[in-house]
């Protein structure tokens, strides 16, 4: 079952109860239902790099169980090697599971994000047409912008979420420099 089945089924009960008479009804709900499936869209896309994380976690330690393993049997530890394998077994199951979960949300993000396409495709035939030269270029960009505002988009000077996220990153960034600094310092200062 499709993440947007109820999205389209809120929809159609939106159309039917307005008989086809108010399309500001249908533009209405068809709007808030694009919101909704951007939200969605965006948390299946945090689903899936989370999984791809706790992937590549999976793949690390059983790379490093394996690798371990080696080293035991290497030097004759047959005790290291075995506990080695148990753990080389677990953490390749585990990879296993995880990469099926993530095919399977890729190809629910690949649907979604079709579904969510062609809601928006609606959205934009719902639209009123505006025309009048530059006056009306300039109208029909704003309303251009509200509509993806509404959406969920963000306009670029206007994108207050992602210019804190930037600045926050940036802060990071720095901190870890300083603290990679002050951590040098001290051991340059250490050996003298």
């Amino acid at each position: 079952m499709s993440v947007f089945d109820g999205f389209r089924a809120r929809l159609d009960r939106i159309l039917a109860e307005s008989g086809g008479a108010d399309g500001r009804a249908y533009i209405s709900g068809l709007r808030d239902a694009v919101i909704e499936a951007k939200a969605a869209v965006a948390s299946m896309r945090d689903q899936l790099s989370a999984t791809e994380r706790e992937l590549a976690t999976e793949q690390r330690q059983l790379a490093d169980a394996e690798r371990r393993g080696a080293l035991a049997q290497g030097i004759g530890d047959a005790e290291t090697a075995a506990v080695a394998e148990r753990f080389g077994a677990k953490h390749r199951e585990r990879a296993g599971v995880l990469e099926r979960k993530l095919a399977v949300q890729r190809e629910e993000l690949a649907l979604a994000s079709r579904e969510l396409d062609e809601m928006m495709s609606e959205l934009r035939k719902t639209q009123p047409r505006s025309g009048g030269g530059a006056a009306g270029a300039s109208a029909s960009a704003e309303a251009a912008w509200r509509d993806i505002q509404s959406a969920g988009g963000a306009r670029p000077d206007t994108d207050l979420d992602g210019e804190l996220l930037k600045a926050e990153a940036e802060r990071k960034l720095h901190e870890a420099a300083v603290d990679a600094q002050l951590a040098h310092l001290k051991k340059k200062l250490g050996r003298e």
